[in-house]
């Protein structure tokens, strides 16, 4: 009998265990079976040293918006790190740990006197599996996924192609030596009795035109760009962005394009908006740090109407703050930061295939509304991997600005025009010469600060930015749930609406009437369609990773109406049983209103 499988598993060792690495290859594996699978790695801000790793991987037949609060299956490869995690594990859930460590451990060091009573446990004696298997014990690793593999009955030839994948550019030796770890592993598993109650049932066929591919946050975003036809990108190494420019520098010369790494963030978005400012489709990106040293030139660009793309990772602040951690509080930054009325747009997509549609389109709004774009994710969405459905065709658009029809003598770069955008000439085009400049500016672009001028061009700069709010091909606004009046609704955006949406489904099991919205577009702010949200809501739930609540303040800022803030500020995804509860709460309070009135 077919059901829906619905497993979290998480794998916890120490930076050098080679956690991570087996996580990659068990999410690959599970993928190319054909589950839908949502993973995210924690692993210490250090560059090299013994800091604690945890691989967590959602394996499903059916999509899934986020990952559980609670584990069904945890491996520990080193158990000092993985204790402190054992009450994650749910009741009737499993644990596989090394019943042989190479030493005697200390009194309560060993993972065995921490199991409740409700867990199952699996003891497999690693190290002398790995050592029996290739005359070492650094495989440990292999062989606990091995054994995953075998317990649950999962395919051996998916996980030899992804191991065999992960190591195609090592010596073949680590690859032979993988596989022998795995396949004793696989053995030691397929032998053992099952005790717990987890089961992955074979996926059911799934029929789609599109290709299925694993992706992080960060290479859908490299994706999008591609797709998009960007010709230059410029930018500085900063964790959790690093990641869309290492991979850019790969792909980019391979479609025609060009990367420079600059000496910092200031030089890589001035180089870009140049860029920009001659025609070529150009990008950086960054995080909240960096973001911080370009906000002057993003006033440039916003002054001299300059097309220009901004990815912005957020990571855990202030300062340099938490590099490895992840958060949502640079929105304030990316939406107001800078001197001077600098209006730009800015989009916050809410899942991987979100960041790809997002990158592709910010490079047709920017250039449609002269315009720098910032596209907002962090670290979670940047490093979260999901199984996407790439398009089979390209969808984005070639550039797409308003042309200057009849250029030459008396051309006005910043033309007041009925709709805001001005027909724009590159350098080098026949009659197209005009100034640009930082200063306050005439039609010609010739400095002036006169106050009818200023005044003129500072409303054509703001207006013409709406429009972008009905640009097609990407959703801004986007409802869930029970349709008409419901009693609590949640409004969220980025990263977190997928436990958002999870909390939903799950509320509506209890029988609350429940909806969610995820806003993607954060400036300009889509008003008329959050307060049509809002107006169908008797409570109105805010859920964000920040301490201040700054889309919450966004937010009300804009619809004038109160809601109630969930604002969490602890370097993790947000938890959806807090989130089950927190609608709880609200459809009570909404039930005894309505009962005493």
């Amino acid at each position: 009998m077919a059901y829906d499988t619905d497993i979290q598993i998480s794998i916890c060792g120490s930076a050098g265990d080679g956690t991570i690495a087996v996580g990659d290859i068990f999410k690959r594996a599970m993928a190319h079976i054909g589950y839908r699978v949502i993973a995210f790695d924690q692993y210490p801000a250090e560059i090299r040293g013994f800091g604690k790793c945890i691989a967590r991987t959602r394996v499903a037949t059916s999509r899934v918006y986020s990952m559980k609060g609670y584990s069904d299956v945890l491996v520990s490869l080193n158990d000092l790190h993985a204790i402190p995690h054992v009450g994650e594990v749910r009741n009737y859930g499993a644990l596989i740990y090394d019943s042989a460590p190479m030493s005697a451990v200390a009194e309560g060091a060993h993972i065995s006197g921490h199991l409740k009573p409700g867990h199952i446990p699996y003891a497999l004696p690693m190290r002398e599996v790995s050592e029996l298997a290739t005359g070492a014990n650094r495989s440990r690793n292999f062989v606990a996924l091995g054994f995953v593999a075998g317990l649950y009955q999962l395919p051996q030839d998916a996980f030899h192609h992804a191991i065999a994948a992960k190591f195609e550019s090592k010596a073949a030796a680590v690859t032979k030596s993988a596989l022998a770890a795995f396949d004793s592993g696989f053995e030691a598993g397929a032998a053992s009795y099952q005790f717990d109650d987890v089961r992955i049932d074979a996926p059911r066929g799934r029929k789609s035109t599109h290709e299925a591919r694993m992706m992080t946050g960060n290479g859908a975003i490299v994706q999008g760009c591609l797709d998009a036809g960007i010709e230059t990108f410029f930018g500085y190494p900063i964790t959790p962005a690093t990641g869309i420019m290492e991979h850019l520098a790969v792909e980019m010369p391979r479609h025609g394009g060009r990367l420079v790494q600059t000496e910092d963030e200031i030089a890589a978005i001035s180089a870009a908006i140049g860029a920009g400012y001659a025609g070529s489709r150009a990008a950086t990106a960054t995080s909240g740090p960096g973001l911080s040293l370009m906000t002057e030139m993003m006033g440039l660009g916003v002054m001299a109407e300059v097309p220009v793309v901004i990815f912005v990772s957020q990571r855990g602040g202030p300062s340099t703050g938490l590099p490895t951690k992840t958060e949502q509080s640079d929105l304030n930054l990316a939406v107001w930061g800078g001197h001077g009325d600098a209006r730009r747009i800015v989009l916050a997509p809410t899942n991987v295939e979100g960041c790809r549609r997002c990158a592709g389109r910010a490079f047709e709004i920017a250039e449609q509304f002269q315009v720098p774009v910032i596209v907002l994710v962090d670290l979670y969405l940047s490093n979260r991997y999901e199984t996407v459905f790439l398009q089979d065709e390209n969808e984005f658009l070639p550039k797409n600005w308003k042309p200057a029809t009849t250029p030459g003598a008396g051309y006005r770069r910043y033309e007041l025009t009925t709709d805001g955008v001005s027909p724009r000439c590159i350098p080098g085009e026949a009659g197209g010469i005009h100034t640009a400049t930082g200063l306050e500016h005439d039609e010609y672009g010739n400095p002036s600060d006169n106050s009818g001028t200023h005044s003129l061009m500072t409303q054509k700069r703001h207006e013409k930015l709406q429009a972008a709010i009905k640009h097609p091909g990407i959703n801004f606004t986007k409802r869930f749930g029970d349709s008409g009046k419901v009693e609590v609704g949640l409004l969220t955006w980025g990263s977190s609406f997928g436990e958002a949406l999870e909390a939903m489904l799950l509320a509506q099991q209890e029988g609350i009437r429940c909806a969610a919205m995820k806003v993607v577009m954060l400036s300009p702010f889509p008003v008329r369609s959050v307060l049509r949200f809002y107006k169908d809501c008797q409570q109105i739930l805010v859920p964000e990773l920040n301490y201040t609540g700054q889309f919450a303040k966004l937010l009300t800022s804009e619809i004038a109406l109160p809601v109630t803030r969930i604002s969490h500020a602890t370097g993790a995804p947000l938890d959806v049983a807090n989130l089950v509860e927190a609608i709880r709460r609200a459809a009570r309070k909404h039930r005894r209103r309505h009962n005493a009135a």
